[in-house]
Formats: C-alpha cells, structure tokens, sequence
C-alpha cells in the first residue's frame, strides 16, 4: 500500500511540475495576460478541472514558487541551533541564501532568474498575489517567534512583519541592481553589507 501511495505521489508531483512548467513558458513567451488557463492545460496535457486541483488561481502557476518558501523563516527559528536567537538564526540564513545565490535573495543573475523577475514585478495581478503568500509567511513565522518564546502576544506579529518585509526589500534591491546590469558577483559585497545593516537595525527595534 505504501509503495501505491508514494507512486501516487510521485505522479503527482510530476504532473504538477509539468503544469508549472509549461505555464511559466508560455508566460515569458507571450505575457501572463496573454496566456489563458486552457493553453497552459493544453500545453501540459491535462484538463482545466485537472490543472485548478493543482493550481487553484491562474496567478498560482507562477507564484507557487514563492509558496514553497512561506514557512521557511518559521523553520529557521524553530530549528535554529542551540544557544542561537531567532534574529541571529534569520540572519544567519539571509547570508547563506546570498552565498549560495539563492534566488529569493534576489541575487541570482541566471537570465532564467531575471526572466521570471521581470514576468512577476512586471504583472500587477502577480505583485498584489504576492503579498497574500507574504501574509502566510508573517503569520507562520509570528507563530514561531511566539513559541520560541521572544512574545507571546501582537509583539511577535508586529516582529514577523518587519522581519519579511525587511527581507522582501533587501530581496528586491538585489534583484533591481542585477536587473538594471550589474552582475551578481559585483553586487555581492554590498548585499551582505546591506543585509547586516538591516538585521542590526531589528536587533535595535522589534527584537532588541
């Protein structure tokens, strides 16, 4: 039963992968608002009702990237080593995600990377989905910071706001430089520099 149950999952995760994909071709080819949900599930090979049970907005097909990274700050504080505050730990993981050129860092100069950039801060109905996923990722991580114990009251969402959107901005002047030219190595020192301004700055206010 357990092996009918991962090959289902397997399938799953192909056919979800295959949706996400032909859709995010089609965007960049032709534009998010010239592309309808039928011809990405043509493209993909399935039905409409097949593809909303995977993506259940058409703004989905692109941001579902970002969801895999919702609870990710909440997971960096709950597993943070030993001895280690949430706001180090957060910190900590800003500058490995720019060592390693993550792409939600915004410091990622792969043209792939710049082309999906360009699709979503480029579509209205994308940036205003976007702040829907970035609520999830405050109110997981306010969660977090409420059981590690740092407040238990609105203090820990009033310091999951400021941490995502601190995040967001650090992200998104990374992705403005590299857009407008400069290379992700020309850009990395003054990313780190300007990462630890800022969590230096949340030391001194929501979690000093």
């Amino acid at each position: 039963m357990s092996g009918e149950q991962g090959l289902r999952e397997r399938k799953k995760r192909l056919t979800y992968q295959a949706i996400s994909d032909a859709a995010i071709e089609l965007f960049l080819e032709k534009g998010f608002d010239g592309v309808s949900v039928a011809e990405v599930a043509a493209a993909a090979d399935v039905s409409k009702p097949t593809l909303f049970r995977y993506f259940p907005a058409k703004e989905d097909l692109v941001l579902h990237r970002f969801a895999d990274h919702e609870d990710e700050a909440a997971r960096v504080v709950a597993g943070r080593p030993a001895g280690a505050s949430p706001l180090d730990a957060l910190h900590q993981h800003f500058l490995d995600g720019l060592a390693r050129r993550d792409p939600v860092t915004g410091l990622n100069d792969h043209e792939g990377v710049l082309a999906y950039h360009r699709l979503l801060y480029g579509t209205p109905s994308l940036v205003a989905r976007m702040y829907a996923y970035q609520g999830r990722s405050e109110r997981a991580l306010a969660q977090a910071l409420r059981e590690a114990g740092v407040d238990t009251g609105l203090g820990a969402q009033l310091a999951a706001g400021q941490i995502v959107a601190v995040q967001r901005i650090l992200a998104e002047e990374n992705w403005r430089r590299i857009a407008a030219g400069e290379g992700a190595d020309q850009v990395a020192e003054e990313a780190v520099e300007a990462a630890n301004l800022a969590f230096a700055q949340l030391r001194q206010g929501c979690l000093g």
